[in-house]
């Protein structure tokens, strides 16, 4: 027998079925036939992963009963779930966070089941050592993605300036900065958002200078002068008008709809490729990406195959090998991947690249030809980021942009507050 439960049921009524579980009455088809997924992403995400978790009901019978929400509400609700024992099975899990998760023993190992209920065999080696802590493997790479500037072709074409290729430079990033500000469409649009609190733009710029964020050790790669000549940068931006205003910036809470080309205040903002088909869902300009802006002509290797998210298995799950079966389907059923296409990624199937790349539309063949095409901006994947690095990003880093933007501290102060907290973060995880 196949119990199904409504989503908008299984979501009011979740807290009552974990009180029933803690208090050892929860029912012996709940452990048997449903498993519970959180992700986080926009509607059009939502959409393909309850369209591919339908199927696999279809199949198994199975009920999966999903939840999503917006990034900066996901971790700290998955933080209460896992301290209170009550993660669901299936965790959408990111790269940053990998570690720290495994580490406590919130997500689980999932080696005993490669092989059996986990086919891997032609899964891409570097997208599963994107999955590994200490040799074992907590996460199932969703898809191979690298981070890029999404760009408003049409606002571009509006302006009469021509758009960026892979090869730009931050020269060139001034320069359309100028013609926007002389084009002045659509109420004084600005070239870019600010990135001086985007981690991943922080963290390309240090690897074309051949620094990083983080070494293999978990400490700083970087010193703070080379944070104070990123702060500089943007202030630069910002007070030539090339990045929108603070003020402006500020309005940006996390939300896909709340970001400056969504709102149409920048012709192009720091993202990642797997994210073109959420914002091109909600957007009825014309989008499109490049990579991140060169510091000089010719200089590459900023870039890298990141995994674009895991699905994990909560480490406090009863249904662990039923999970992992679910994580099987997920990434190699012939209908399910064609319903969830490269919004995740590039899939890490040879497989299942060839299932897909037929089926895609116009936006989805940019992201996976984006992917395919980097050439010399390509680099080696990173170590995972310390446990603490959550922190730093989310807080810090963001934090510290702000007072730059908003003229409570000079770049000099924030650069050197960015090192000192930075590093006090990672001495006390």
């Amino acid at each position: 027998m196949s119990i199904r439960i409504d989503r908008r049921k299984f979501l009011m009524g979740s807290s009552a079925l974990a009180m029933a579980g803690a208090a050892g009455v929860m029912p012996s088809w709940a452990q048997a036939q449903s498993l519970r997924l959180t992700f986080w992403g926009g509607q059009a995400r939502a959409d393909r992963t309850y369209g591919a978790t339908d199927l696999y009901t279809a199949a198994k019978g199975t009920a999966v009963e999903g939840e999503f929400l917006a990034w900066n509400d996901y971790w700290p609700k998955l933080a209460t779930q896992t301290a209170g024992g009550n993660a669901p099975d299936i965790i959408q899990m990111d790269y940053r966070y990998i570690v720290e998760y495994a580490k406590r023993n919130a997500i689980a190992p999932l080696d005993e089941f490669v092989g059996g209920a986990l086919k891997l065999d032609d899964f891409d080696a570097d997208q599963l050592e994107g999955g590994k802590v200490d040799g074992k493997l907590y996460g199932i790479s969703l898809g191979a993605n690298s981070v890029a500037t999404l760009y408003n072709a049409s606002a571009f074409e509006e302006a009469g300036i021509e758009a960026p290729t892979n090869a730009w430079t931050l020269d060139d990033l001034m320069a359309i900065g100028e013609a926007f500000k002389a084009a002045n469409i659509r109420g004084g649009m600005k070239a870019i958002q600010d990135g001086s609190y985007s981690e991943p733009m922080l963290d390309n710029w240090l690897r074309q200078r051949g620094k990083a964020l983080y070494t293999a050790d978990g400490k700083l790669g970087f010193e703070e002068a080379d944070a104070v000549e990123w702060y500089q940068l943007w202030s630069t931006m910002r007070d030539a008008g090339v990045c929108v205003s603070a003020e402006d910036q500020a309005l940006d809470t996390g939300p896909l709809e709340t970001t400056m080309v969504v709102q149409g205040k920048a012709a192009m903002m720091p993202s990642n490729s797997n994210q073109l088909v959420g914002f091109q869902a909600i957007v009825q300009d014309k989008l499109n990406m490049v990579g991140y802006p060169r510091i000089a002509a010719g200089v590459g290797g900023g870039h890298y195959r990141k995994p674009s998210m895991f699905f994990s298995v909560g480490g406090s799950s009863a249904n662990k090998e039923a999970a992992a079966d679910f994580l099987n389907f997920f990434i190699s059923d012939p209908e399910a991947v064609k319903i969830l296409g490269v919004e995740r990624g590039i899939p890490c199937s040879a497989a299942t690249r060839d299932i897909v790349a037929p089926t895609l539309d116009e936006t989805n063949q940019i992201a996976l030809n984006f992917v395919a095409n980097l050439g010399d901006l390509l680099g080696p994947l990173p170590p995972s980021p310390p446990a603490a690095a959550g922190e730093i990003s989310e807080s810090l880093l963001r934090t510290l942009g702000q007072e730059v933007g908003f003229g409570a501290k000079s770049p000099e102060q924030a650069g050197a507050d960015l090192v000192a907290g930075a590093n006090d973060i990672l001495s006390r995880a």
